[in-house]
């Protein structure tokens, strides 16, 4: 009875922090809302805590009962350095993993969808390919401007690694002047984002399941 009481909380747990046990040893990983890094967001607001998803993470890479992740995405973006520091890690691991872009992938979305072995999209998601952006203070100096750019780069180097896309191409779609009204970048939708090079293959959850499940037979 205490062993079932302790399964059903830790399974409450495991959602809370955007995670979900599926059959065959598969993690699901959810990277909803906007991405909260070091800041706190408002509470009305839907977010991933990087505080939450990395530990998860690295708890997944060692437990020889998950045999792989499924990451799911709808999320607007968020902190740079928190969506790169998750993008990063889950790249390291050994474990198999496939993403499948559902509703949006946005911003830093756009690296937590290339991160994995393998990317998939639905046909109506959308992902914007936009430059590095900031609401608050931006002091007008070379240094900081200078600074700006290499968080940047990060962005465009890390893209460009994990997908089928030049460094030069993902410039080229964040100024992109043609597409938004009041910005600059590039919005793909769906089967775009393939044509594109930055996912893989258009695709839904059956086809996301089937892919890493693959992955994982090739790893035993």
């Amino acid at each position: 009875m205490e062993q079932q009481k302790e399964s059903t909380l830790q399974r409450q747990s495991d959602r809370e922090c955007g995670s979900t046990i599926l059959a065959e040893g598969i993690r699901m990983i959810h990277i909803i809302g906007q991405i909260e890094g070091h800041t706190l967001l408002p509470p009305q607001t839907k977010t991933t805590k990087y505080e939450h998803i990395i530990p998860l993470l690295a708890e997944q890479e060692q437990d020889d009962r998950v045999s792989g992740i499924l990451m799911i995405l709808n999320t607007v973006g968020g902190d740079v350095e928190a969506g790169l520091a998750i993008a990063e890690l889950v790249r390291s691991m050994k474990k198999p993993s496939v993403s499948l872009v559902l509703g949006g992938g946005h911003s830093i979305g756009v690296p937590l969808a290339v991160c994995s072995d393998y990317s998939f999209i639905v046909p109506t998601a959308c992902m914007t390919v936009h430059p590095l952006r900031t609401s608050g203070l931006f002091i007008t100096s070379p240094q900081s401007f200078d600074y700006y750019m290499k968080m940047q780069e990060r962005i465009i180097c890390f893209i460009s690694a994990n997908a089928r896309i030049s460094a030069k191409e993902v410039r080229q779609l964040m100024e992109n002047k043609n597409q938004m009204a009041d910005d600059i970048g590039t919005v793909l939708i769906g089967k775009q984002a393939v044509q594109a090079g930055i996912i893989d293959e258009v695709g839904g959850i059956s086809e996301a399941l089937t892919k890493l499940k693959q992955l994982c037979s090739k790893k035993t």
